[in-house]
């Protein structure tokens, strides 16, 4: 039964603002509600817009979306797993490689749980303080870089987590570059200081040398490895400590006194290496003036959100330290969606470029970064950067003009979804049964944007596969299919000389957990091995040729000859066969000429010595003889197949195999070794640069020996 409003329109704006404020915006935003039906004079009109406006930009501040990322171990998943508890998400940790079994909430693969990776990067959400806090765990290992790479590309922040043990290792640089790319403001986390052999200031030069982080700490450690045991906060100059089984009680004390030298020391160093990028903050540090906690914290956060600082925090997430005041800064460096700008491509403009506003009243525009196949159908991630997207809304795919229902909004919590009835700009949810590829933009259909896709690596090693029972081909295609789609960095192919599947990705790993994946999803057993190479023969002196072939059995008998040589072909010709025909005369009709060039053709696709093709090779025929009744083409064919054979081996025949051009750019400090390996493959150097701090080598190294050499690569180069 419809509501009755009362007649008195000021009373009817009271009434319907009181009446569930949030869906009467929604009616207002998506255009359901006529804003008409609200005039109560110009002036209550302008104030209901402006109240709205308020509303939406205080729900959008109080938003963000960060990524979690770091090289392999450094303890990605564990302070996930923290953000969650203290968050109230879970109500108990598990470790990922936990005695209990159970594996942390974020690896919610079987495989994950057992090897203690992360493999796929899994969304969550939280709430901290009335902000809400969208996180992406991401993998650490190089082979699921796509998967660090989508992440990054619909993220406003990052976590740089560096183990204070390790220091900044190999993957922290490329997830750092990555982070680069995408423009994405950080701030970094050293973890582990409850480690023996924890160092954070050597980390902090680590970061400064080899990431060119311009970075100084706003917390210093109480204690280190065994006694480590609270933090300092620079910024507000207060020490806190951690108690309870868990950490979750945050006590606030003054700074212990053999701190507060160090203490003091370290924040002027943060001052001065934020006065160097901030001008606000600069002035007051010239003019000796004393500045306040909220000052030094805004130009922390313009610094940040600008890309020309890192604030780095200190913990131990194992320890259950340094997570809470972690999530602080999350909230206070961090932007929300509206203060990161973010660009579509106009495709009815020829691709001009469009600022996008990020507010909700503005036309959709989602991009699809990552599909899953779910239990039920394809579950496709998307970040909203505009407008609403609402359950039961049709919405378009630009990319293929295809108009789409969606018909279940999901958000994510790890592999557990709740429903929701819609979402707005800044968010990241999920839908189901929407058929699309990764890198698909959405919109509501009134304008065509796309958004720029990710960068997506080449592969870098690749496998023979094949199913080991011919019963479960139906099964073997349709798991490659599905990976395929999933995971843009797999590739599928099949060598059309040696007739192998052949699959192709980021390391053996990455390899290793996808046919693992196939024998528990698909229950398909598959054998892999080296792909076959594909070398070739050819010739290297003139040899003739001589054959008769006859055969009487009875009936019409075969006859054919062929006489004539072969020759290599000089090396600078376009072709690898060439058949000649220099018959003077009418020695054989010359309607049998194409049967005999079809048998050395067919001849010359597998040599005798390994079986694979001849190639550099002419053949001249110069005389032969046919018989009028016997004489046929399938009996030229046979005669000039066996003729090749007979002149092979007299032309002293060679193997070839494909020498590939190699370049390699790494870290100078490791040439000796490359080089060294190279040269132990049988490569050839060409070429030696000098790019920065790396060096750049050009070589000719066999295809046969460069199998598994991207693994081999980056053990030498750490």
């Amino acid at each position: 039964m419809p509501v009755r409003y009362p007649r008195s329109s000021a009373v009817r704006l009271i009434y319907s603002l009181c009446n569930g404020a949030s869906s009467q915006f929604d009616a207002v935003f998506s255009g359901k509600l006529n804003p008409r039906y609200y005039s109560a004079g110009s002036a209550a009109a302008a104030r209901l817009r402006d109240e709205k406006d308020v509303w939406w930009k205080e729900s959008l501040q109080k938003l963000r979306n960060i990524g979690i990322s770091a090289h392999i171990d450094s303890g990605k998943t564990t302070l996930t797993e923290r953000i969650l508890y203290y968050t109230g998400r879970i109500h108990e940790i598990h470790e990922v490689r936990g005695k209990d079994g159970v594996g942390a909430k974020m690896d919610s693969m079987d495989l994950e749980r057992e090897k203690g990776i992360t493999i796929q990067s899994a969304a969550t959400y939280c709430n901290w303080k009335d902000y809400q806090v969208n996180i992406i765990d991401t993998p650490g290992h190089v082979d699921f870089t796509i998967e660090v790479e989508r992440a990054l590309r619909v993220l406003d922040g990052a976590i740089l987590v560096l183990c204070s043990v390790g220091g900044v290792q190999s993957q922290s640089i490329t997830v750092d570059r990555q982070m680069r790319r995408y423009e994405v403001p950080r701030v970094a986390f050293i973890n582990k200081l409850d480690r023996m052999g924890a160092d954070p200031w050597k980390v902090l030069n680590q970061a400064r040398a080899k990431l060119r982080h311009h970075s100084a700490a706003v917390q210093i450690p109480i204690g280190l490895e065994d006694d480590f045991n609270g933090l300092v906060d620079l910024v507000n100059m207060k020490a806190y400590f951690f108690h309870g089984s868990s950490g979750e009680k945050v006590v606030t004390e003054d700074i212990p006194s053999n701190l507060e030298a160090v203490a003091l020391e370290k924040r002027r160093e943060l001052i001065e290496i934020v006065s160097e990028v901030d001008d606000k903050l600069a002035e007051l540090f010239l003019s000796d003036e004393v500045i306040t906690d909220s000052e030094l914290e805004k130009a922390i956060r313009r610094a940040t959100i600008g890309r020309k600082f890192v604030p780095v925090f200190m913990g131990s997430a194992f320890k259950n330290k340094g997570v809470q005041p972690l999530l602080d800064g999350v909230l206070s460096y961090l932007p929300c969606p509206v203060e990161v700008s973010n660009y579509a491509l106009d495709q009815s403009k020829n691709e001009e470029k469009v600022t996008l506003s990020g507010s909700p009243a503005g036309p959709l525009v989602a991009l699809a970064f990552k599909l899953e196949e779910g239990r039920f159908g394809q579950l496709t991630y998307l970040r909203i950067y505009e407008g609403i997207i609402k359950k039961g809304d049709f919405i378009v795919n630009v990319n293929t003009g295809k108009k789409v229902k969606v018909p279940r909004l999901v958000r994510m919590h790890s592999n557990e979804m709740e429903d929701i009835q819609q979402a707005h700009a800044g968010q990241i949810v999920a839908v189901f049964g929407v058929d699309c590829a990764s890198g698909d933009t959405f919109t509501d259909g009134s304008v065509r944007y796309t958004m720029t896709s990710m960068s997506v690596p080449e592969p870098v090693m690749s496998l023979a596969i094949s199913a080991v029972s011919k019963d479960s081909g139906g099964n073997f295609s349709k798991a490659l299919n599905r990976f395929q789609k999933e995971d843009p960095t797999f590739r599928v192919g099949l060598d059309p000389e040696s007739s192998q599947t052949i699959i192709s990705g980021m390391g053996e790993l990455h390899l290793d957990i996808y046919v693992e994946r196939m024998r528990r999803e698909y229950k398909v057993d598959a054998t892999v091995g080296k792909p076959r190479v594909n070398f070739r023969e050819t010739i290297t002196q003139r040899a003739e040729f001589d054959y008769l072939h006859k055969k009487q059995s009875g009936g019409q008998g075969q006859y054919g000859r062929v006489i004539g040589y072969a020759e290599p072909l000089p090396p600078d010709s376009g072709t690898k066969f060439e058949f000649e025909n220099m018959l003077i005369g009418q020695a054989i009709p010359s309607n049998f000429v194409p049967a005999i060039e079809k048998g050395f053709r067919e001849a010359a696709n597998s040599g005798s010595l390994i079986g694979h093709p001849v190639e550099n090779i002419r053949i001249v025929l110069t005389d032969g003889a046919a018989h009028a009744v016997d004489s046929s083409e399938l009996a030229f064919k046979l005669a000039a197949i066996y003729a090749f054979r007979q002149c092979y081996t007299a032309a002293k025949p060679v193997i070839m195999e494909p020498v590939m051009l190699v370049e390699l750019k790494f870290p100078s400090e490791f040439q000796g070794t490359v080089t060294g390996d190279i040269n132990k493959r049988k490569g050839m150097i060409v070429g030696n640069d000098q790019e920065g701090d790396d060096c750049v080598i050009t070589s000719h190294v066999p295809l046969n020996n460069m199998f598994g050499y991207s693994t081999s690569l980056r053990s030498m180069t750490q």
